[in-house]
């Protein structure tokens, strides 16, 4: 009489041990996850999906306001240009007082950028990650508002790109003929004149560009990973959000 074998729970055992597993939170570090959400997003969002959103939320925010203030040489003749557009077309309906405050505020503008830089940063996540989580319901979404905002934390990581391609451009372009931020954006602004070009449709247009849609599609991803809804769902649900964050730039610009 033979003993009984094993061989079908150790072909169990050696199938399983073969199948490669995702990384747990446990096993992945946060400097990974900035590496991933370039080719990987959705394995960053299910791994995270129970964790909170401060850490990249700090991150994000260092990052972008360090490479803000690196860029401040670079930005400084635009935002001047711009400013000085922008008063041309008030100027008209404004007091000689007002148009003194206003003057003596522009001098302190550059300092007062360079601060708020890391106050608005996590304040944007924030808001993006809660119009997300609202914007998810309409859709089935099964999100927590603490999963929407860790995905708007991650969402933002092609912003810092963007500041490091501002700091190439300074480099390489004479920034002090340009009259609009848009000229260094990698989208449809760069090729729109801002003097002859209506600033609300200028404001619209200036959404289409590399890192906008960049930022949108992770928030897609995040959504339908985090909600637990199909893709195509979720990109609707992604233009909504594109859209609404035309809104301020739109409100600015009249």
């Amino acid at each position: 009489m033979t003993e009984p074998t094993s061989q079908g729970a150790d072909a169990d055992l050696s199938a399983s041990s073969a199948t490669p597993t995702a990384a747990s939170p446990a096993s992945a570090s946060v400097w990974e996850d900035f590496i991933d959400i370039f080719y990987a997003p959705s394995q960053v969002f299910a791994r995270r999906s129970t964790s909170g959103f401060i850490v990249p939320m700090i991150i994000v925010t260092l990052a972008v306001g360090l490479l803000f203030v690196v860029n401040s040489g670079v930005l400084a003749p635009i935002i001047d240009a711009e400013w000085s557009r922008s008063m041309a077309q008030k100027s008209a309906n404004m007091t000689p007082q007002q148009i003194e405050g206003m003057e003596k505020m522009r001098s302190a503008a550059p300092t007062i950028a360079k601060v708020m830089v890391f106050v608005t940063m996590p304040i944007m996540m924030f808001l993006a990650g809660l119009a997300l989580w609202l914007i998810g319901k309409l859709f089935e979404a099964r999100q927590t508002l603490k999963q929407a905002v860790m995905v708007a934390a991650y969402s933002f990581i092609p912003r810092v790109v963007e500041g490091l391609t501002t700091s190439v451009q300074g480099l390489l372009l004479d920034t002090a003929q340009m009259t609009s931020h848009f000229r260094l954006s990698l989208g449809v602004g760069r090729f729109l004149d801002p003097e002859t070009t209506s600033p609300m449709l200028l404001a619209l247009l200036g959404r289409l560009d590399v890192f906008t849609i960049w930022v949108t599609v992770l928030f897609v991803i995040g959504l339908s990973v985090t909600g637990k809804i199909p893709r195509t769902r979720a990109a609707i649900a992604g233009v909504i959000l594109w859209l609404l964050g035309a809104v301020p730039p739109l409100l600015q610009a009249r």
